[in-house]
């Protein structure tokens, strides 16, 4: 399969089309933003161990009955998928209070949060990607009821099964953002990347708050090691794969 034209490029990806209309071709960069991309920089080699390990945490999520857009990975930083047409709504999933959650209700820093909540936000750049409550994501008409009823059931059994994995990884899942597309059934499946760029991630036998960190939040709060952070995410990831 050939690399064909570029269709979009992302914060973190590139997508291309391929000479199969059904197959996209995703690129996975090294760029690094945080704050609506406020702020830039550049991680190294983490398009490659982003794609490593969405690559494994996909593979696991098919094998519990998730549908995904994953097919395989050509090399180290691409990866071919379904193509879908993205929901525009970023899903997020919180096991424990932090970032905005902290920020907008007073809440400490790592209050567990049981059960879990969803919370969407509209995927619009030029708006600040808001907070929205269904009654708004159903008067902009981004999905249906029914669709909306869909996300919150599969987000959340994607929480349990990825907190069960990172768990055995001595990882806690901490909070997590998804993406959902439309595939040519209309179907709808999970989408996007599942990564420390998209994950909140804490060793759970650490409990400093800074040394904890195993995410972007290295990268958003200028706490260094970014790259070894990320590194260590991969090792374990592929240390439970096996």
């Amino acid at each position: 399969m050939t690399q064909q034209t570029q269709l979009y490029e992302g914060k973190a990806k590139i997508v291309y089309s391929t000479d199969d209309a059904d197959i996209l071709l995703t690129y996975f960069k090294d760029d690094a933003t945080a704050f609506n991309a406020q702020k830039r920089g550049t991680i190294a080699g983490k398009g490659q161990i982003n794609c490593a390990i969405s690559r494994h945490l996909f593979q696991m999520l098919e094998a519990q009955g998730i549908p995904t857009h994953y097919i395989d990975c050509p090399s180290e930083r691409e990866m071919r998928v379904k193509a879908v047409t993205i929901v525009p709504i970023e899903v997020i999933v919180r096991n424990r209070a932090a970032g905005s959650l902290c920020k907008q209700t007073g809440l400490a820093l790592g209050t567990e949060i049981d059960p879990p909540i969803v919370e969407y936000c509209y995927k619009k750049d030029s708006l600040g990607d808001p907070l929205l409550t269904r009654d708004r994501l159903l008067l902009l008409q981004l999905a249906t009821p029914e669709e909306l009823d869909y996300i919150r059931q599969m987000s959340l059994d994607i929480n349990r099964h990825l907190s069960a994995f990172f768990r055995e990884c001595g990882i806690i899942l901490v909070d997590f953002k998804l993406e959902f597309g439309r595939d040519r059934q209309n179907n709808l499946i999970l989408a996007d990347e599942i990564s420390p760029d998209t994950c909140r991630l804490w060793k759970q036998d650490e409990s400093d708050p800074q040394a904890r960190i195993l995410d972007k939040d290295r990268f958003r709060q200028d706490l260094g090691n970014v790259e070894s952070a990320y590194e260590q995410v991969l090792e374990r990831v592929l240390g439970q794969a096996k």
